[in-house]
């Protein structure tokens, strides 16, 4: 039963949701096609705030929240290869 299972499980959606804000000062005109083509994966559910009320680490690093978690990193290019790996380990649970 558990092939069964594993073969015929709902694949988990990954919510992520962003600042915009936030987005304006991290995200940049090289890797935004790099987090296009991430977002529009079938698994991966994204929403952009005006404003999620987190100021202080909005002003300091790019940040998203994934299902409930804040994740900050460094760059903006960090914090997208975060969000693949959290995706990735999604996927596989």
């Amino acid at each position: 039963m558990k092939l069964f299972t594993n073969i015929f499980s709902k694949q988990k959606k990954l919510q992520i949701d962003f600042c915009e804000k936030n987005l304006d000062r991290f995200l940049t005109e090289n890797n935004s096609p790099n987090y296009q083509r991430f977002l529009n994966q079938n698994h991966i559910q994204f929403k952009e705030y005006s404003c999620q009320s987190k100021c202080e680490l909005c002003k300091e690093s790019p940040y998203a929240i994934v299902n409930g978690e804040v994740i900050t990193a460094a760059s903006s290019d960090e914090l997208l290869e975060r969000l693949k790996q959290m995706a990735a380990k999604g996927l596989k649970e």
